[in-house]
């Protein structure tokens, strides 16, 4: 099986999606090629994961452009077995709800739903209130998410091919249950 891993420009939960892709990679014979965003690299190297990541995993691209390094070729003619997009920042979300493919990711995402292969996308707002989330220097402090964030979270749930991760402890239970499927 061959993943492709987006990852955007979020810190919430970066540590543990990151976590639970290494485990996945460690412990299958997945293959995972990693896509980051221009603000997902900022936000990686923020957290001290920049390093880490590019010696774990052994395809790091980052953005150029919305089709720089090319990926959405492949991913929507099949080349791949799966789109994971986590974290998935709101901005990201409205693009991605509301038909916008201007980044690396946003476009991934649409141009692989113009096919078969399979979406998976973990959008850190996605219940309304407050959430507990982490610094870089491992502070904890609280974000309040916004009903617009709520809304377009939602029109993801409606799209045809997204599947939509709770936690990065769904990562690897969903991505069991596709290979399963195979």
């Amino acid at each position: 099986m061959k993943i492709v891993w987006g990852i955007t420009g979020s810190g919430d939960k970066i540590s543990e999606v990151y976590d639970a892709m290494l485990n996945l990679h460690q412990q299958t014979n997945i293959r995972i090629k990693v896509i980051v965003s221009k603000a997902g690299e900022q936000v990686l190297r923020w957290y001290k994961l920049w390093d880490r990541l590019n010696e774990s995993f052994d395809k790091v691209l980052v953005e150029t452009n919305a089709n720089v390094p090319f990926i959405a070729g492949p991913l929507q003619i099949g080349k791949y077995d799966l789109l994971v997009v986590a974290p998935l920042t709101a901005n990201s979300t409205a693009k991605i709800a509301h038909g916008i493919a201007d980044t690396l990711v946003t476009n991934a995402v649409a141009q692989t739903l113009k096919g078969t292969t399979p979406v998976l996308l973990m959008p850190v707002d996605q219940h309304l209130g407050e959430v507990k989330t982490m610094s870089p220097n491992n502070e904890v402090f609280v974000i309040k998410t916004r009903r617009i964030d709520i809304e377009n979270v939602a029109r993801l749930r409606e799209m045809k091919g997204v599947t939509l991760l709770g936690s990065p402890t769904d990562i690897g239970a969903r991505v069991s249950e596709l290979v399963k499927l195979e």
